[in-house]
C-alpha cells in the first residue's frame, strides 16, 4: 500500500547504539577478591530506534525505542524489550516537547550532567548505590513528560507517572519537576522526584535474591515513598579544564520502623582535557545518613578516578578507580553495581573499551 504525504513532510528514523565491555579487579566482594567481565559500566550497553516526521509550522512527531542490553550474556536489561526508553510525542519549536511512555525523570535531565557520572566513569562513580537516580538507575513508566524550549539560556521541564491503581491515585505514582540554566562558560541545573511506593514501582536497587543493597534496601522495600532534590553546577574554567559540584538530599519516607531514612549527598569534581584524544575525570563524595528510627548515622567517602583515550570519534579505551571508605554506623562499603563488602573498605579498578554508533 502507498500513503501519500504531504510535500512539506519529511520523516527520518535513525538506528543507533553503545557496545562497552572491561575487566573488573575488585579488592573485597562479601568477604573475596573478584574478577570479572563487566558490560556497560561508563555507558549502558544499548541499542535503540529514534525518530522524526517534520509536520510543517514547526511542529514534528518524535519517538524512541530504546533497549539496554548485557554484551557478555545478551541479556536484555531488566528483561524488558524497550528497559530504558519507550516514548512516543510532539516536539514544538515554540511550546516545547510533549512525550508519552517510560522515560528519564528531571534529576536525570536537570541534575545528572553536573555529575562526574554523568560525563564519565558511568555507574561505577554513582553516589552509593544511586540513591538519588544521578545515574538513571531507573526510568519512569506510564509517564507523560514536558520539556520546554531554551529560552535565553532556561530550560524546564516536569513528569507524571499514573499509578494505574483504581481508587487510589497516588499509589506507584511518580512526580518529578525540574530546571536548568547554562550562558557562557557556566551551568546551572535544580530537580525534584518523588516516588510513591519505590520498593514496587520502579526497578532501582532492590535487594533481590543474589544481590543485597546494604545501604538503604530495606528502607526501599518498606518507604511510603523516595523523595529526592538536587542541585548541581559547573564552570568551564578553561578550555581543558572543567570543574563541577552538586548536592542531593533523598528521604525514603517512613523506611525504618514508621521512621524516615535520609541521606545527603555533597560531590566535586573536575573533567580535564590536556589533549584532544584524553579525558581525565576526577571526583570525590561525602555521603551522610541518619536512620531516624535508631538515630544510626552510616557515613562514605568515594574517590573516583578515570582516564580515557580516543582511538576515533567512536570508539575510546580506559582505565579507572574507585575506592570507598565506609565510616560512622556503616558496617560495610559498596560501591554501586557491587555486593557489599565484608568490611569498611571497598576498591575497584577497571579496563575497557566503548563503541558508539
Amino acid at each position: 500500500m502507498v500513503v501519500a504525504l504531504p510535500a512539506h513532510a519529511q520523516s527520518s528514523v535513525t538506528l543507533y547504539g553503545i557496545v562497552e565491555d572491561g575487566v573488573d579487579v575488585v579488592s573485597n566482594v562479601q568477604g573475596s577478591h573478584l574478577v570479572q567481565l563487566a558490560s556497560g559500566v561508563t555507558a549502558g550497553s544499548r541499542w535503540g530506534v529514534r525518530g522524526t516526521e517534520d509536520l510543517g509550522g514547526g511542529l514534528a512527531t518524535i519517538f524512541r525505542l530504546e533497549s539496554g542490553f548485557d554484551l557478555n550474556s545478551g541479556r536484555l536489561g531488566s528483561g524488558l524489550a524497550f528497559s530504558r526508553n519507550a516514548y512516543v510525542g510532539l516536539q514544538s519549536q515554540r511550546a516545547g516537547t510533549l512525550t508519552f511512555g517510560r522515560q528519564w525523570d528531571s534529576v536525570v535531565d536537570f541534575v545528572e550532567p553536573y555529575t562526574l557520572n554523568g560525563n564519565i566513569g558511568g555507574y561505577y562513580f554513582a553516589h552509593p548505590n544511586d540513591m538519588d537516580n544521578t545515574d538513571n538507575g531507573f526510568p519512569i513508566s506510564n509517564a507523560v513528560k514536558y520539556r520546554s524550549p531554551t529560552m535565553a539560556g532556561f530550560t524546564f521541564g516536569g513528569l507524571y507517572s499514573f499509578g494505574g491503581q483504581a481508587g487510589r491515585f497516588s499509589d506507584n505514582a511518580t512526580f518529578s519537576v525540574g530546571a536548568n540554566y547554562a550562558a557562557g562558560p557556566l551551568g546551572f541545573g535544580i530537580g525534584y522526584l518523588r516516588i510513591n511506593d519505590p520498593g514496587v514501582s520502579t526497578q532501582g536497587y532492590q535487594n533481590y535474591p543474589g544481590f543485597t543493597n546494604a545501604i538503604y534496601g530495606d528502607y526501599l522495600d518498606a518507604a511510603r515513598a523516595q523523595k529526592v532534590f538536587g542541585v548541581g553546577a559547573s564552570y568551564q574554567v578553561v578550555q581543558w579544564l572543567k570543574v563541577q559540584a552538586d548536592f542531593t538530599n533523598t528521604n525514603f519516607q517512613q523506611g525504618s520502623a514508621g521512621h524516615d531514612a535520609t541521606f545527603q549527598n555533597y560531590e566535586l569534581s573536575a573533567i580535564v582535557t590536556p589533549a584532544p584524544a584524553v579525558t581525565i575525570g576526577a571526583g570525590y563524595t561525602y555521603t551522610t545518613g541518619r536512620d531516624h528510627a535508631t538515630d544510626g548515622e552510616p557515613k562514605y567517602n568515594q574517590f573516583n578516578l578515570s582516564v580515557e583515550y580516543a582511538l576515533s570519534t567512536r570508539t575510546s579505551v580506559y582505565v579507572m578507580g574507585v575506592f570507598q571508605k565506609a565510616a560512622g554506623d556503616a558496617a560495610v562499603a559498596q560501591i554501586a553495581g557491587f555486593n557489599p563488602s565484608g568490611n569498611q573498605k571497598q576498591a575497584v579498578g577497571r579496563m575497557g573499551i566503548r563503541h558508539v554508533f
